[in-house]
């Protein structure tokens, strides 16, 4: 194959950048005290029990994810150390893998991340592998792996055409496996990658304009990781990337994924994403590959504090060991991001975000979105908002329920039609977000809100699409005033008299209600909320626990501070409340 590096390793480090990272462990503290929290996990593999071929409903993922983390780590520390025990438990799940009896096609992902894990494994380890391994290994790449993904009539394979991450951690796996078995295999993985080139622009989509992943956070890390494992192989073992990275919105992405992260270090969670702590090891890429490294500032923090102890929350993600490789090249102390304090950007997901300080724990943080409910994993969530402050998020999102608890009894969760059974689940519905309901009514599906103004401390959310047939204007304005002041006003026009209007926001805080005042307290801070309008409405303490229908899962600790109002003879009413940590 033209272009091809003849020699292994070739997926995402060589020979001579294995040499040069031991070098590091010697000069570069951070990268020898990552190396030392691999090597350690990896030992924490090494007695654990065999992968079987076990589905969840109709998912292996779990199972390809598992052989990932081992594979990955085990064969690092290999490298790194030379220690067989090492290889053999890498040998030993690689072979459990390639001999399944399939990599489950009916649920395409399974199959990416486990030609991943195989390809990665094998192509790490293949100087020291037995000849009879190689083969054995090569061949469940090829046939468990790449070729089900050829077939573009192939109903298993429409993620081809996807434009979500589907295609990309598909793609991305696949990519993979096609450049370590390509010296074996050349026409299959001619074919694979020539698909790759063409259908990975789709997965690609989604960024553009301005990097927002519509998906939400939390599949922004898992579409990416795959795209970023994807670019970097290619380089490392054809020499270009195919200029996928120069995609609109593809490298911007990071820098918008940043702005979406608030003080607390939690993000704005909307779509199916979830709220904790983000550790997302492809930023470390980002950061190099942009020369920026303000934009892993939090995430090195982060790091360190979890190399030395002194950070528990969650887990390093399965390509944690490539953190090391992204790392040593970058400068010491990381400086502060250089990105503005106010922000939005367009896309299928617009966001804005206005904040206070990049640097301070403590400071105002406050994001908002628009968008449609139509998006993948998409949520009845536009006009929505998180806030952090004084190191407290006050307005939360709930983010996913576990998917398969909800397909288990039989409801099709990913029919996103107005009436699909999708919307019956509380955590995805505009009835559990920080927005407007009106009528008592679920948003307009195919509705699709904008930021139509944007300044430095103001912005303005045209959500009349969402409320189609209810009313033809529906604004909402968020402002931030002095002393970290904010203010969310929704004017609605041209509505019918008498109809109902929620405004509410979710939070784990303790609330106190006097009428048009409110006082929320959590983790020893207050937040005090004031309905400015309308003049006789007043504030009410409301359930966030969903109907109890032996599907939706509780949500414990959470609840909701509403304002309810009907619109007058006018058919124009105006809710603003105000909300002072």
């Amino acid at each position: 194959m033209s272009g091809l590096r003849p020699e292994h390793p070739r997926l995402i480090i060589t020979s001579e950048r294995w040499t040069e990272l031991r070098a590091s462990c010697t000069n570069h503290p951070e990268v020898a005290a990552i190396v030392a929290q691999c090597v350690a996990r990896a030992r924490n593999v090494l007695n654990a029990p065999p992968l079987v071929y076990k589905k969840e409903g109709k998912r292996l993922l779990s199972v390809s994810r598992e052989a990932v983390r081992r594979i990955v780590l085990t064969s690092f520390a290999y490298r790194m150390t030379g220690e067989k025990v090492f290889f053999d438990r890498s040998r030993q799940d690689m072979l459990a893998a390639a001999n399944f009896s399939d990599w489950n096609p009916s649920h395409f992902l399974d199959v990416g991340e486990m030609t991943a894990a195989l390809a990665i494994g094998y192509d790490w380890l293949f100087a020291d592998l037995p000849a009879a391994d190689r083969a054995t290994i090569e061949k469940a790449i090829e046939e468990k792996g790449v070729q089900p993904g050829l077939s573009a009539t192939n109903s298993e394979n429409w993620w081809h055409r996807a434009e979500n991450n589907w295609n990309q951690v598909c793609f991305g796996g696949l990519t993979l496996g096609a450049l370590a078995i390509a010296d074996k295999s050349p026409n299959t993985a001619r074919e694979l990658l020539t698909l790759a080139r063409k259908d990975n622009l789709n997965g690609l989509k989604p960024y553009a304009p301005d990097g927002i992943y519509p998906e939400g956070p939390s599949y922004w890390g898992y579409g990416t990781s795959y795209e970023v494992l994807m670019l970097s192989a290619l380089q490392t073992a054809l020499g270009t990337d195919w200029d996928l990275a120069t995609q609109p919105g593809f490298l911007a992405s990071a820098g918008a994924l940043l702005e979406q992260i608030g003080p607390t270090g939690r993000p704005f969670n909307f779509s199916d994403s979830h709220d904790g702590v983000l550790f997302d090891s492809s930023l470390f890429w980002f950061a190099q590959t942009l020369h920026q490294p303000g934009l892993v500032y939090f995430q090195n923090q982060q790091l360190l504090q979890k190399l030395n102890g002194a950070r528990s929350d969650g887990g390093f993600d399965r390509f944690f060991p490539l953190v090391a490789l992204w790392v040593d090249h970058l400068p010491a102390p990381i400086p502060q991001p250089d990105l503005p304090l106010a922000w939005h950007g367009e896309g299928r997901n617009p966001i804005g975000v206005f904040r206070s300080s990049w640097t301070d724990t403590n400071a105002l943080f406050l994001a908002f979105k628009g968008g449609s409910a139509s998006n993948n994993h998409g949520h009845m969530d536009a006009g929505s908002f998180v806030l952090d402050a004084k190191g407290v998020r006050w307005a939360s999102d709930l983010g996913a329920q576990d998917y398969l608890s909800i397909e288990s009894k039989g409801w099709n969760l990913w029919n996103s039609s107005q009436q699909s059974d999708r919307w019956r689940v509380y955590r995805l519905n505009n009835f559990s977000h920080n927005t407007l309901t009106l009528g008592g009514q679920l948003h307009a599906v195919k509705g699709f809100a904008r930021i139509t103004a944007f300044t430095t401390n103001a912005a303005t959310v045209d959500l009349s699409p969402i409320f189609a047939g209810q009313a033809k204007h529906v604004l909402r304005q968020f402002s931030v005033g002095k002393n970290e002041r904010v203010t969310i006003r929704d004017d609605i026009a041209e509505a019918k008299p008498g109809l109902s209007v929620r405004w509410q926001m979710l939070t784990h805080a303790d609330i106190q209600t006097d009428h048009q005042r409110a006082t929320l307290r959590l983790n020893g801070q207050e937040l005090r909320a004031k309905i400015i309008s309308p003049a006789n409405a007043e504030f009410e303490i409301a359930s966030a626990q969903p109907p109890d229908d032996g599907v939706n899962q509780a949500n414990p600790s959470a609840r909701i501070l509403a304002v309810n109002a009907s619109v007058p003879e006018t058919g124009k009413l105006t809710v603003e409340v105000e909300l002072q940590p």
